[in-house]
Parts: C-alpha cells; sequence; structure tokens
C-alpha cells in the first residue's frame, strides 16, 4: 500500500512502522496489537460505504475472547479532544476512518462492571433512537448499570458510573482497496482484568483459546447475529 489512513495519534509510516508501546507518563500511547482485516462472514473485506450508520456491528478483537463494536456514525464528530483513563493518563481523540471519518471501533467491554457481548445476550450496544436511558440516542448504552458513552467523542462517558471511556481500538483503512485493518489500542484497556473475572466463564466456553490473539482477519458481524439476545434501554 502507498498510502494509508489512521486514527488517533498512532504515527505510522508509509513503510508500515509499529505503533508505539504505552508509556510510562502522563500521557497515553496506543497500543500495538497484531494488525487484522475485517471482513464479513463470507470472509469479504467489510466495505466502509457498506456499513448501515446505526447499526451495532462486533468483531473480536485483539483477543479470540474480547469483543469489540464497529460503527458508522451520522453525528458530527468531535476530533481532537482529550480523554482521560481512570487512572489519570490523558490520550488525544482524532476521530474516525473513510471518507466522512465517520467510522469508529472501540472495546466492547464496559469500563464499570466489564458487562460485554456473549454469545448468550448483550447488554451493552450502540442506541441510535432516544431511550430513557440513552436520552436523545447515538450513543452506545451499558443496560446493566446504566453507563452512555458517545462514540462521536472518543466513547467518552456521557452518564452513568464508568470511570472513564471505552477503549478505543486503531482502525487503518486503505483507500485505494477499500480494506479496513484493527491494528491496536488507545485509552483504558481493561484486558487484564477482564480474563482475571471471567477466568472460569471463558475457560468453559472457549479454554485455552480465550486468549489467543485474533490473527488475519476478525469476522465482524452485526450485534443481533453475534449475540442471540439483545437487551436495549
Amino acid at each position: 500500500m502507498k498510502r494509508r489512513e489512521f486514527v488517533q495519534a498512532c504515527a505510522l509510516s508509509a513503510a508500515g512502522a509499529a505503533c508505539p508501546e504505552a508509556s510510562q507518563g502522563a500521557v497515553l500511547a496506543s497500543r500495538k496489537y497484531r494488525r487484522v482485516k475485517l471482513v464479513d462472514e463470507t470472509g469479504k473485506p467489510v466495505r466502509v460505504a457498506e456499513l448501515r450508520a446505526g447499526a451495532t456491528y462486533v468483531f473480536d478483537y485483539p483477543y479470540a475472547a474480547t469483543p469489540a463494536f464497529l460503527l458508522r456514525l451520522e453525528q458530527p464528530m468531535t476530533p481532537g479532544i482529550l480523554l482521560k483513563t481512570e487512572g489519570g493518563e490523558t490520550y488525544p481523540w482524532e476521530g474516525g476512518i473513510g471518507a466522512e471519518k465517520s467510522v469508529v471501533a472501540y472495546s466492547a467491554i464496559c469500563a464499570h462492571k466489564m458487562t460485554y457481548p456473549t454469545k448468550q445476550v448483550s447488554f451493552i450496544g450502540y442506541r441510535d433512537a432516544p431511550s430513557p436511558v440513552a436520552g436523545k440516542g447515538k450513543v452506545i448504552t451499558c443496560c446493566s448499570d446504566r453507563s452512555v458513552y458517545d462514540p462521536a467523542a472518543g466513547a467518552r462517558v456521557v452518564s452513568g458510573p464508568a470511570p472513564q471511556p471505552l477503549a478505543t481500538i486503531l482502525l487503518e483503512h486503505d483507500p485505494k482497496a477499500d480494506e479496513t485493518f484493527a491494528v491496536g489500542t488507545f485509552g483504558g484497556e481493561m484486558f487484564a482484568e477482564f480474563f482475571r473475572k471471567y477466568e472460569f466463564r471463558l475457560q468453559l466456553e472457549m479454554g485455552n483459546r480465550a486468549r489467543a490473539a485474533t490473527e488475519g482477519t476478525a469476522i465482524v458481524r452485526r450485534l443481533e447475529n453475534y449475540s442471540t439476545q439483545w437487551a436495549q434501554c
């Protein structure tokens, strides 16, 4: 690829240099994971223009057991805002990818009690329409603790007990081939805590595969096809 389009503060060269590791200072850097192509259930590359605005898409990244949301937004973005983790580290959020910079991705693990979409049910997802918890809508809501996140502003916390934004999944877009890749994370990721909390459940469901890194491709599914039930609030 001669030209790549990146989100967030991960400055990569045209030769494909890796994202820097997280720093120890007050300003958080991006984290490098496997570069994984996003594909649909038939194995074809996910096309940015074909993503439906208002729908919740899910793919597993950066581990086999850690789901992430892929969203195409219609509302104006707020790039360049400074976000903060629960530990006080700050990081800039620079918006989405695609011609309209409208496609974003976030970890689907709630920052409060680590609610996440399972194969049986999801209590967290993007709510396009208004509701008592979502307010005017166009937010990510967690129905188990009523935390609300704004995906157009780096998944910052709008309301509820969540102590920090959802971790951003860094996306790389090749506009010539119209292919999208997940390449890392930015912000307060919670994977270590997630694996500790759900170790027994994940071992029963997935065995040792739960901690395996996503490699090669990640299948993107609509949330209603990823989880059998979807609680909306």
